[in-house]
């Protein structure tokens, strides 16, 4: 708890001063950063399609061929995006980028996501 109200008063030092914390640059984590950001964005990307294929698909829009077709197209991007961030050491819930006061990049939904 200490360590979170000191975490806390740090930050608040921070914002009153106008100065922010330094980050440590090299070439790895730099690599690494960019990777994260790239590959968050396309998982942003790839979860909205997903959410546009499923209200389609619920209001009738679409025939059960170009259904699978989607379902398919998207598992593979979601293989790959995973293959990728295993690449740069990243693990999926890395992805879900913390935007401080606006939350993280997306919810999780825990009742579709039991395998992870």
């Amino acid at each position: 708890m200490e360590q979170a109200i000191e975490g806390l008063n740090q930050e608040l030092s921070s914002i009153a001063s106008g100065t922010t914390q330094r980050i440590d640059c090299n070439s790895e984590n730099i690599e690494q950063g960019l990777a994260r950001l790239v590959l968050s964005l396309i998982e942003l990307l790839r979860r909205l399609l997903e959410r546009q294929a499923i209200r389609r698909m619920e209001g009738g829009s679409i025939d059960d061929d170009k259904v699978e077709e989607m379902g398919l197209a998207l598992m593979k991007l979601e293989q790959k995006i995973r293959e990728l961030a295993q690449q740069f050491n990243l693990k999926p819930e890395d992805l879900n980028l913390d935007l401080g006061p606006l939350g993280h990049l997306w919810t999780e939904d825990k009742s579709k996501r039991t395998k992870e």
